[in-house]
């Protein structure tokens, strides 16, 4: 397979380039990276989207200048302007003009038609998506517990607040998209909370690999009242620092998903297995039985 050329980097972006690589707007973890395939509109369309839904953009925050935001992802201005431009249609940017304008962030919600991830993944690895989670998110919670701060709770309780003004509506089911994006910024802030970058990293690709499990695996309705319920206990468990009752809560919460898997699928999941989940593997053994 020929190897992918980089882009060329055209003339405008040298001057800014060290302006650009210490550009970071407030409350991103970390800059826009260098975009390296040649899908270069397709990727730069991602990796703003990713950041919006994971609640590392806010609605109303601003973006790097555009010259400064190019040479971050290493494209071309035009390109990069055809990446806003799709995601300004799609409601997600605002391009605002004159002395004061750049480019905003105008919703949170990001339309699953726009973002065509190139993640590829057979229904067989889902079982491996959600074992993953069980391994990895019970201790991401109990060292939140360690090192989170009253804004990180305010965070955490920020994505349950707009949860449940989402479920109060008629509509609901015209807002399932956006409740299911605020799900995975309860999660993310709770991995911001450890104050590790490496626990972030490996909990963003987690989670997006669990969205695209979900989309193919998992066709159950959505229960939101139980979805505010349970973030409300996990964010109780881990402001009182409680390590025996975040395992208690994280076996409820990842037990929820899993189980669905299980008796739509027939197969059973590898985990620790707490009390009230003993008969779901009971079920399990029988139906491989």
């Amino acid at each position: 397979m020929p190897r992918a050329r980089a882009f060329p980097r055209p003339p405008e972006m040298a001057s800014v380039g060290a302006a650009a690589r210490s550009y970071t707007a407030p409350g991103l973890d970390r800059p826009f990276q260098p975009v390296s395939t040649r899908r270069t509109f397709e990727e730069a369309v991602e990796q703003i989207a990713d950041k919006v839904k994971s609640g590392e953009l806010h609605v109303g925050d601003r973006l790097p200048p555009e010259r400064e935001l190019a040479a971050q992802m290493r494209i071309s201005r035009p390109t990069l302007r055809e990446a806003v431009k799709a995601l300004a249609e799609a409601g997600v940017l605002e391009v605002r003009r004159g002395q004061s304008g750049g480019i905003f962030v105008a919703s949170e919600l990001v339309p699953r038609e726009l973002v065509k991830t190139t993640m590829q993944m057979r229904v067989g690895e889902v079982a491996g998506v959600l074992e993953a989670r069980r391994l990895l998110e019970p201790r991401v919670a109990q060292l939140a517990a360690v090192h989170a701060t009253e804004d990180d709770f305010a965070a955490m309780q920020a994505t349950i607040e707009s949860q449940r003004e989402l479920a109060g509506q008629a509509d609901f089911l015209r807002h399932e998209d956006l409740f299911l994006q605020l799900d995975m910024k309860f999660h993310l802030a709770m991995a911001r909370a450890t104050r590790n970058s490496t626990v972030v990293s490996l909990m963003g690709s987690l989670l997006k690999r669990l969205e695209i499990a979900r989309d193919m695996a998992v066709h159950a309705p959505l229960v939101p009242d139980w979805v505010i319920q349970i973030h409300e206990r996990t964010l109780a468990a881990i402001r009182a620092a409680d390590f025996d009752l975040i395992d208690q809560v994280m076996d409820e919460h990842l037990a929820q998903l899993e189980q669905i898997w299980e008796r739509e699928t027939g197969r059973g999941l590898v985990r620790p297995l707490p009390d009230f989940l003993h008969p779901v593997a009971e079920r399990s053994a029988a139906l491989r039985r």
